[in-house]
């Protein structure tokens, strides 16, 4: 019973860090285009307020890490709209909001769960709602790329071709959002930039064409969330950081053979 206990566990946490890392590395691949990726560590320490009111008033955390973390991505949107400022400084601002704000109350003895992520004690419910938004997400951002990309080279073109700019950095900014509140889930408050950026970093180093590039951004977000979730389980280390360490890994892998294409 025990061990039939701990598949179905360990399956759910398969399944919610594929879905995860795999948004992860897909929304990635626009971020490091947009040069957007530091975005994303700000974001998520918004979520500690939330862990920290969860774990005083004995909800769900992910009751607490949604609602800040998506009113941090509303409150960028807003900020920049008013003082036209760019968005890795308004996003240095929330950190320090979410940051200083966390430290008066979050209680530290606690804290596990903000800082390496819950991913292996996932329940079903959660799981289905991670692969619900993940999946949602996913469709939200292709139907974006392109206006985004458009908007990256060059916003007063975009504009003329008839995107409505604020309109497609809000809807942006929301799935960074969303995407950094499942990540904490995955790999804690402390390391969701890393989930985003490395794997899109490393499909970089290989990828030759946009759409190899969103692919393999993909894939080695898929395969470092499993390969660190396995690994974790067996060396009986935290989850969340071995996902980021394999990350990095096929990071230095993507190093060495794109130096043997040259």
């Amino acid at each position: 019973m025990i061990c039939t206990n701990m598949s179905h566990q360990l399956i759910l946490t398969l399944m919610s860090g594929v879905f995860i890392s795999g948004v992860a590395g897909y929304l990635g691949t626009l971020m490091l285009s947009k040069k957007m990726s530091v975005v994303a560590g700000p974001l998520a320490h918004l979520a500690f307020p939330g862990v920290a009111l969860a774990l005083i008033f004995g909800f769900n955390i992910s009751f607490g890490v949604f609602p800040f973390v998506i009113l941090g991505a509303i409150f960028i949107w807003l900020l920049e709209k008013r003082t036209k400022l760019p968005m890795e400084n308004l996003a240095a601002i929330i950190f320090a909001i979410g940051v200083g704000t966390a430290l008066l109350f979050l209680p530290i003895g606690k804290a596990e769960e903000a800082l390496v992520g819950s991913i292996t004690t996932i329940t079903f419910n959660e799981t289905l709602a991670v692969v619900m938004l993940s999946l949602c997400v996913f469709f939200t951002v292709k139907q974006l790329y392109s206006k985004m990309m458009l908007m990256n080279i060059h916003e007063e073109l975009a504009t003329t071709e008839g995107v409505h700019v604020q309109t497609y950095n809000l809807l942006y900014l929301l799935s960074i959002a969303v995407v950094v509140a499942l990540g904490v889930y995955l790999v804690g408050g402390l390391i969701t930039a890393a989930l985003i950026a490395v794997p899109a970093a490393s499909a970089k180093n290989i990828s030759k064409g946009l759409l190899p590039y969103q692919i393999w951004s993909t894939t080695f977000g898929i395969v470092s969330a499993l390969a660190g979730i396995f690994i974790a389980r067996f060396v009986h280390l935290p989850t969340g950081p071995m996902v980021i360490v394999s990350s990095a890994t096929l990071f230095l892998i993507s190093i060495i053979f794109i130096k043997k294409q040259v």
